[in-house]
């Protein structure tokens, strides 16, 4: 059953027992606490149900469709204040995007055998070309593609584990576009919104616990209740 209707039922039941039934020990005591804790109960239960709905005649009745703009403004102001700033954009950047580049990905896309073959034209082309030719053309330098082919492996590998990817990325990626464009997507989705759409998002995440304070507004109620039944 739903608490707040629990706690409603049950100090006006004990109130209606105790007002209604003959002179008992603690009768005063008692009345007085139920009564409390009905009117402490109600009145938390009917403000929470104001929060969400408008009731004629009540100023400030309403008041999440009423300040859905604001409302609106304070979810954009929070996801992109404490998530999309320069700090976190640096952290993630540095946590999620690899450092290194892995050389097996590499070396299979490069052709060393172009790269010696465009060696070898190099040196026909220049002015060692003449002498290239009494030595036996290019032949005499295919003994060199194996020993080339395994330095420039070498090489590359050297060159490519020492390239910080994240790095690089980071520097060349401009936060403040990167900010604007994010901005840009979180207009646009809260665009879509509307004022029953909010309500019913914060109705969902807070309504339930909300009914604790009817819980304990009947609590205290019947505290101060019992309490002033003693006292006065």
């Amino acid at each position: 059953m739903n608490k707040c209707l629990l706690t409603n039922l049950v100090s006006g039941i004990v109130f209606i027992i105790s007002y209604f039934y003959p002179s008992f020990f603690g009768k005063t005591a008692l009345v007085h606490a139920s009564l409390f804790a009905l009117s402490g109960a109600i009145t938390n239960w009917v403000a929470i149900h104001m929060l969400f709905e408008k009731v004629p005649g009540f100023y400030g009745s309403g008041i999440i469709t009423l300040r859905f703009e604001q409302f609106k403004e304070g979810i954009r102001s929070l996801i992109m204040e404490n998530f999309f700033t320069e700090e976190n954009f640096a952290k993630v950047t540095q946590e999620t995007l690899p450092h290194t580049i892995q050389p097996e990905f590499v070396m299979g896309q490069i052709d060393f055998d172009k790269i010696f073959a465009g060696l070898v034209s190099t040196v026909k082309k220049s002015a060692f070309g003449g002498m290239l030719d009494m030595f036996g053309g290019k032949n005499a330098l295919e003994p060199l593609r194996e020993p080339f082919k395994v330095e420039m492996e070498k090489q590359v590998t050297d060159i490519v584990t020492n390239i910080d990817v994240a790095s690089i990325l980071q520097k060349e990626t401009d936060f403040n576009t990167f900010r604007t464009k994010i901005d840009t997507m979180v207009n646009a989705r809260l665009n879509e919104l509307s004022p029953q759409h909010v309500k019913e998002i914060i109705e969902d995440m807070i309504r339930k616990h909300l009914g604790w304070l009817v819980v304990w507004g009947g609590v205290f109620g019947a505290l101060i209740g019992f309490f002033s039944a003693i006292l006065l």
